[in-house]
């Protein structure tokens, strides 16, 4: 491999990277992809690494600042991976995705919407509810670090704060990374993961997973108690899978959160998946009821369920849901939530939809809507066998732009779908991630 030189180069910022890197082009035409800088800079460059068609690179001087930077609130910017927009102003930054997002229409898809929706944001700041920290015992340094991954992805960040965690555990960083350096277990502790429910006057309703790969002597699990108690977090230990993950201290934490428009408390698991912002899953939940329109006397079928955080608002609003889930854990806190409410009309099914699903009783069922949530890979194994001429309209929500893009290019493109409108939903403030909506209907 060729030596990377190192010589800072200046180049013209043209526009932005899924990713929030700057582009822009070298002398030669080749691209090169540029940490740290925004569209209409003038910046200085010392390249980062080499590849056939395009070079990458970091800034190391900004000569002609666009209007949209601002200064990164974090001191950590620039080196912890979590955020890549914190220099850019927050009303660009959701521009920025939308034009992620149409980009993506056309250039995968070979669709445009008819109507583009109306940007949905939220709270940008200690908003992040949901997370996992990486941890490493660093000898050279007589430390342990816990945070983020670096943006040279070999190396966790030493990080003192997070700005766009809950700040419950943003400013508990240090502390947690002292916690775990004063432990036995310290070089066997790869992971902690965080998730946080809705407060009770007892509880924080904050929960931290230890991940441990030996055994923790009773010092350890003392020291963890403690820890837990002095900042109101639960602690659960993970000592193998999964399915491993029990509580240490208190015997039996509740974790919960609730979405009061629809009268609904949700029951989870500490490694349970839930939407990492609060204040915009709500808006979400709203947003995706108001573009499918369901009727009093619609039977709905909610793809990629998980705990229901669209099946049990449905569900207060039609005749009938069906919920449909990989994880078969999911599923089963899912039937607990619905039970939980009251609900008696929505029905959940676990069934892998990335296979041949044939076989499923749901499958033969009769639905007027369809709603859909899948993860990065997208819905393309499910939508090519979903009976759709039964739907009168389709909401796809989106955690990835480009299988949001192919998803859609195959409804309209091969289905003869409509897409009557999309739009982008900021449910990752400050970062690359794009997280958008789509509504289809009938050609």
């Amino acid at each position: 491999m060729a030596r990377i030189d190192q010589t800072p180069f200046e180049v013209q910022i043209t526009g932005l990277t899924h990713d929030g890197r700057g582009v822009a082009r070298r002398p030669d035409g080749k691209a090169v992809f540029v940490a740290g800088a925004l569209p209409g800079e003038r910046v200085m460059a010392s390249q980062t690494g080499r590849h056939r068609s395009f070079d990458e690179a970091r800034t190391v001087d900004v000569l002609e600042a666009a209007p949209e930077r601002v200064d990164p609130r974090c001191p950590h910017f620039g080196t912890c991976s979590g955020c890549a927009l914190q220099h850019y102003a927050e009303d660009k930054q959701i521009l920025a995705k939308q034009n992620v997002l149409m980009e993506n229409f056309e250039r995968i898809g070979h669709v445009t919407p008819e109507r583009i929706l109306a940007p949905l944001t939220d709270a940008s700041w200690g908003y992040r509810r949901k997370g996992r920290f990486s941890v490493r015992r660093v000898e050279k340094k007589d430390k342990t670090l816990v945070g983020f991954r670096e943006t040279d992805p070999r190396f966790v960040a030493d990080l003192r704060e997070c700005h766009t965690v809950i700040p419950q555990i943003g400013e508990s960083i240090g502390a947690l990374a002292a916690l775990v350096d004063g432990l036995q277990a310290r070089r066997e502790i790869p992971q902690i993961e965080f998730i946080a429910g809705d407060p009770t006057p007892d509880f924080s309703g904050i929960a931290l997973t230890i991940r441990h790969l030996v055994p923790l002597t009773d010092a350890d699990k003392d020291a963890l108690v403690a820890f837990g108690k002095a900042h109101g977090f639960a602690i659960f230990l993970q000592p193998a899978g999964v399915d491993s993950v029990h509580p240490l201290w208190p015997a039996e934490p509740r974790l919960a959160f609730s979405l009061e428009q629809w009268n609904l408390e949700f029951l989870f698991r500490p490694l349970d998946f839930i939407q990492v912002n609060a204040g915009l899953n709500g808006k979400m939940i709203q947003h995706a009821i108001d573009l499918l329109q369901p009727q009093p006397g619609d039977r709905v079928l909610d793809l990629f369920a998980g705990l229901g955080n669209f099946t049990l608002p449905l569900a207060r609003q039609v005749r009938e849901v069906v919920g449909v889930e990989g994880e078969a854990g999911l599923v089963r806190r899912a039937r607990e939530n619905a039970a939980h409410n009251g609900i008696a009309n929505a029905d959940f099914h676990a069934a892998d939809l990335a296979k041949d699903l044939s076989g499923e009783s749901w499958m033969k069922q009769g639905f007027d809507k369809l709603l859909l949530d899948p993860p990065r890979s997208g819905a393309d194994v499910v939508l090519a066998q979903l009976p759709l001429k039964q739907f009168g309209r389709i909401v796809y929500v989106s955690c990835h732009p480009a299988s949001l893009a192919r998803d859609a290019g195959y409804l309209v493109n091969e289905r003869g779908w409509k897409l009557r409108a999309a739009g982008v939903m900021d449910m990752f403030p400050h970062t690359a991630h794009v997280e958008s909506i789509a509504m289809f209907e009938p050609g």
